[in-house]
């Protein structure tokens, strides 16, 4: 069963727990017992829960940012479905999830901060949620400011640093407007090998088959695959600045 097929299932709810397993709980007509700190911690990075508590992020973070600028538009819609490969049988249960945050008068922040939380320990995980959000602001050709400024307030919540911001939100740039540096995490003058270092980490922690492990669906990883090939974009701008291979 793909991911969309279980966002719905009875005992999601109950196993994520939280805000965000409260609203499944408001969809789907069943109560949720009140989250604990303790069951995030508990969680293992293999445990399905934390996929099921990503693609819900996704959702119910998009449609608080859609209430940012206050309009949802039909490139936002198209790119969710066909970036997040919602097949048609399941696009009615995740309209439902949408609507239902869009309708929720709670804010971004408490499901925000569950998920950051529960990603503490992969913050390369919060970096992918947050590009994924990132795409979607963008598909209508452009990042409103109200957009940008709810991307930096989660990725602030998430605890990210400039770097993982700008990887996060490097796919809405064209290539020439990316500092290959930033990207990378490193300094202009920084050395050779403390440059490889960095590009080989990177590489190392958002490999798709890693960031599945940890809990991104592999429904989100078209995306994940689009950063990897702007980080190698990046990385063979720099060789070629510094002349080394």
């Amino acid at each position: 069963m793909s991911i969309w097929g279980k966002i719905l299932g009875g005992a999601a709810g109950f196993a994520l727990g939280g805000p965000l397993g409260a609203l499944i709980g408001a969809v789907a007509g069943h109560a949720v017992d009140r989250y604990r700190a303790t069951q995030a911690e508990g969680e293992d990075a293999g445990d399905p829960t934390r996929s099921i508590a990503f693609t819900i992020g996704v959702i119910v973070l998009s449609a608080k940012m859609a209430k940012a600028d206050g309009v949802v538009t039909r490139d936002e819609i198209d790119a969710f479905k066909q970036v997040f490969r919602v097949p048609a049988n399941e696009t009615a249960n995740v309209s439902k999830v949408f609507n239902q945050a869009r309708k929720d008068s709670a804010g971004y922040e408490p499901y925000a901060q569950q998920l950051a939380g529960m990603f503490r320990d992969n913050p390369v995980v919060l970096e992918e949620l947050l590009s994924c959000l990132a795409f979607i602001a963008h598909a209508d050709g452009r990042i409103h400011p109200a957009e940008e400024r709810f991307l930096h307030e989660i990725s602030g919540i998430f605890a990210l640093d400039e770097a993982a911001f700008k990887r996060a939100t490097s796919l809405n740039r064209k290539p020439d407007e990316n500092d290959p540096y930033e990207l990378i995490g490193v300094s202009r003058d920084a050395s050779i090998d403390a440059i490889k270092a960095a590009y080989r980490k990177l590489v190392r922690e958002n490999h798709p088959d890693r960031l599945i492990a940890q809990g991104v669906p592999e429904e989100f990883i078209e995306v994940a695959n689009r950063k990897l090939a702007t980080i190698n974009g990046a990385y063979d701008v720099i060789q070629k600045e510094r002349g080394f291979t």
